[in-house]
């Protein structure tokens, strides 16, 4: 008798603990996929919001933001910019645009880039481009600013900086007191070119020297192509030297002062702005940030050459 009671207490218990158990996984799944309805409505409210943003409204002026470093992996790469550019051109109702700048400059290749879409949608749709310089527009900011034709300061802007550098640290003093020895093992007999913790032969000083000379011509070459007969050189002007924006203007380097609203009013006459800057969402940001923070472990292992400017 106690031998049957006990065998119907443990399948009751059986019993139970399976439905439970059941019960906790529905619920575990439906908290599960409430909360990714939740992540998908908010991520889908956030591109919504962004296209809602930067819809046209009939005639009006195009703007385009570039902030902070010029850079790949930065909100002001040749490739958001770019495709920025594309669609302001191609609005039918922008009737010009305008590059507000706010940049120290940062990579040649991505400044290059930019500058060479510029000039291609400036001959293929025909309509001008304005450049607002606001606290800097120095180096590769620069260079992209040369492919507008007309450039904007405030007085106290600075603009210029025109020139290319790399740079790196030698520690090999520095390893020479503290006993270290640097054991770097590489096929090639200029593989490991600008290590910090190498010497730094007179040849290899001399190719690194010759190789952002060149740079540093292609640079010029933009400048006075894009600035044509309003600049003044002088000796210093492809020196590196920066000025502020009325010395600037003097220097030839920019032609007016002014800012967005001076040039959506009186000279495009159209006075609505409408923003085309991509603008990344929370879920890209998080994206970039986790590529970015693995990418520069991988630029640590491999020992990077440092930044050009």
């Amino acid at each position: 008798m106690s031998a049957g009671v006990d065998s119907r207490v443990v399948e009751e218990f059986a019993r139970r603990y399976l439905k439970d158990r059941r019960s906790e996984r529905r619920w575990r799944i439906f908290f599960r996929l409430m909360w990714l309805l939740l992540i998908g409505a908010f991520v889908w409210f956030l591109f919504a919001q962004q296209r809602l943003a930067s819809a046209p409204s009939g005639p009006h002026t195009a703007l385009i933001e570039i902030r902070g470093e010029i850079d790949r992996e930065a909100e002001a790469s040749a490739e958001g910019l770019n495709a920025a550019l594309r669609n302001a051109f191609e609005d039918a109702g922008a009737q010009a645009v305008v590059l507000r700048i706010n940049s120290p400059g940062g990579s040649p290749v991505q400044a290059g880039l930019i500058n060479d879409e510029l000039l291609r949608l400036k001959a293929l749709h025909k309509k001008k481009v304005y450049a607002v310089c606001e606290e800097l527009c120095a180096s590769a900011a620069y260079y992209v600013a040369v492919g507008a034709d007309e450039i904007y300061v405030n007085k106290a802007s600075v603009v210029g900086s025109i020139g290319v550098l790399i740079d790196s640290f030698g520690f090999t003093e520095a390893m020479d007191k503290l006993g270290v020895e640097r054991r770097l093992i590489t096929a090639g007999g200029n593989k490991a070119l600008l290590d910090p913790f190498s010497p730094l032969p007179f040849l290899q000083r001399e190719h690194v020297q010759a190789l952002i000379n060149q740079v540093h011509q292609q640079f010029i070459a933009v400048v006075k192509r894009g600035r044509g007969e309003r600049l003044k050189e002088t000796a210093e002007t492809f020196s590196g030297l920066f000025w502020n924006g009325e010395q600037a203007v003097k220097l030839g380097l920019a032609d007016h002062i002014g800012s967005l609203d001076l040039i959506a009013r009186e000279v495009v006459k159209a006075e609505e702005v409408i923003d085309y800057t991509p603008k990344q969402n929370v879920a890209e940001r998080l994206v970039k940030r986790f590529g970015a923070a693995i990418g520069a472990g991988a630029v640590r292992a491999l020992g990077g050459f440092g930044s050009m400017r």
